[in-house]
C-alpha cells in the first residue's frame, strides 16, 4: 500500500497538464498513446505475434497529426468525424495489407496492430477530445475522477470489506464489495466536483460517475485478460507500485471516449 501512495503522489504532477489542457493535454494523450502501444505490443511479443511496429506507430501519428490539422482550423470543409473515418481506414488498409506482404507478421499481427491503435490510439485521443468540447472543457475531469476515483475507492473497499470475488479468474484480488465501492466513489468524486466548479451540473456528474464506472472497471479488467493471455503480470515497470503506463491507464484509455460521448449526445446535444 504504501507503494502505492508514493505512486500516487509521483503521479499528481500529471493532473496539471489536464488543468492547462490544450496542446499540453494533446502530448499528454500522445505520450500515454505512443507508450501504451509500445507496452501492449510487447505484451503480444511474449505471444509471439509480432506487429509491424512502423506501420501501427505510422497510423497512431498520424490520428493525432489529423486532430491536429482539425485544432488549428486547416481542415477546411472537412469535419472530425471525416478525418477519423478516413483515418479508420487507412489503417485498417495498412495493418490487413501487411498481413498479405510480411511472412513475419501474419493476420494476427496485424489483428493485434487493428486493437492496439482503437483501444489505446483512439481511446487515449479522447482525453484532448472531451477538453476540446464548448473550448476548456470541465468536463474532461470527470475521466480522471471516474477513473482513479474508481481505483482508489475499490482499492479500499476490497483491502477493508471485500469477501466475494468478482473475476477470479482475471484478477483474483478484486471483490464485489470493492467494485460498489468504486461506483459509489465515483459518484462521490465526481459530484465534489460538480458542486465546486460547475453546480448546476451536479445530478448529471454524479450519474455520469455512476455509469462511467463500470465502464473504468470492465478497462481494467480487459487489460487484464489480456495480460492473463499474455503471460505476463504487468505491462512495464515505469511507475513503482503500477507497472507500466497500461497498468495505470487502462480504464482511462476505455472511459475517456465513453465520458466524451455522454457530452456529445447528452451534455451538447451535437458532435464535433
Amino acid at each position: 500500500m504504501k507503494t502505492r501512495i508514493i505512486s500516487a503522489i509521483f503521479m499528481a504532477p500529471l493532473l496539471l497538464l489536464v488543468w492547462l489542457g490544450g496542446y499540453p493535454l494533446f502530448a499528454f494523450s500522445a505520450l500515454i498513446c505512443f507508450m501504451g502501444l509500445f507496452e501492449f505490443f510487447r505484451g503480444f511479443d511474449a505471444m509471439d505475434v509480432h506487429v509491424n511496429r512502423p506501420i501501427a506507430y505510422g497510423c497512431a501519428a498520424l490520428l493525432y497529426l489529423l486532430v491536429l490539422i482539425c485544432a488549428l482550423g486547416k481542415t477546411g470543409s472537412l469535419s472530425l468525424s471525416d478525418l477519423i473515418s478516413f483515418w479508420v481506414m487507412i489503417s485498417v488498409v495498412l495493418c490487413l495489407a501487411d498481413s498479405l506482404i510480411e511472412k513475419d507478421h501474419g493476420i494476427l499481427g496485424s489483428m493485434a496492430a487493428l486493437t492496439g491503435l482503437l483501444y489505446i490510439a483512439f481511446g487515449s485521443l479522447h482525453l484532448y477530445l472531451t477538453e476540446r468540447l464548448g473550448g476548456h472543457n470541465p468536463f474532461v475531469w470527470l475521466i480522471m475522477l471516474c477513473a482513479w476515483g474508481t481505483d482508489v475507492f475499490a482499492y479500499f473497499g476490497g483491502f477493508f470489506l471485500g469477501k466475494h470475488k468478482l473475476c477470479p479468474n482475471l484478477s483474483p484480488k478484486k471483490t464485489v464489495e470493492g467494485a460498489v465501492s468504486g461506483v459509489l466513489g465515483s459518484m462521490l468524486c465526481c459530484g465534489i466536483f460538480a458542486a465546486a466548479v460547475i453546480p448546476s451540473w451536479i445530478m448529471e456528474c454524479v450519474l455520469i460517475g455512476l455509469i462511467a464506472s463500470p465502464v473504468a472497471q470492465c478497462g481494467d479488467l480487459i487489460a487484464s485478460a489480456f495480460k492473463r493471455k499474455m503471460g505476463i503480470k504487468d505491462y512495464g515497470s515505469l511507475i513503482p507500485g503500477h507497472g507500466g503506463i497500461m497498468d495505470r491507464f487502462d480504464s482511462v484509455i476505455l472511459t475517456a471516449p465513453f465520458i466524451y460521448y455522454c457530452c456529445v449526445f447528452f451534455v451538447y446535444g451535437s458532435t464535433l
